[in-house]
């Protein structure tokens, strides 16, 4: 697999334990594991690969710690790296469900980066709607710790067989 990175911005834990979760399912270090709260978003440029996390907060927006980290990766030539998002939600915040997924999604469409992992079911969940459904796809692996948490590792270990080949 080509070097891969991943990134993550959590208030309360959960989106930073998935982090760990995700780099144990796919071999990856520990050290390579950065949350953004701490990390420059100079800090991308060693990996071809960028998985990146985020819960939702408030009326639906992307966690706090992304906020100048997004800036500035948004301001960066992806051209040829794949980026792969996960996030962390509630459904009973039906309207706003992982909104900061589809928020990254959205933030960094202009970057030249290839998304991957897309697609993963979300029929487990009920909610309404969520700026991470895009044409009916989830753009990453959405999790509900809140309500849902008996499905959590499963549905890490099977997005993660499903991204790995696409890591290169």
């Amino acid at each position: 697999m080509k070097p891969t990175g991943i990134f993550y911005g959590s208030a309360t834990g959960q989106t930073r334990d998935a982090a760990y979760k995700i780099a144990a399912n796919l071999g990856i270090n520990p050290a390579d594991v950065y949350n953004v709260a701490d990390t420059g978003p100079s800090a991308v440029g060693k990996y071809d690969n960028l998985i990146l996390g985020t819960s939702t907060w408030g009326d639906g927006d992307l966690e706090d710690d992304w906020m100048d980290f997004i800036d500035g990766l948004e301001s960066l030539d992806l051209k040829g790296k794949k980026i792969v998002l996960f996030g962390c939600g509630d459904e009973t915040m039906t309207e706003t469900f992982c909104n900061g997924v589809g928020l990254l999604y959205d933030r960094l469409a202009g970057t030249g980066a290839t998304f991957i992992g897309e697609g993963f079911p979300i029929d487990c969940f009920s909610f309404a709607t969520s700026k991470a459904v895009k044409g009916g796809r989830a753009c990453g692996l959405l999790l509900d710790n809140v309500n849902h948490e008996q499905l959590t590792d499963t549905r890490i270990g099977e997005w993660t067989k499903d991204i790995k080949p696409k890591l290169g």
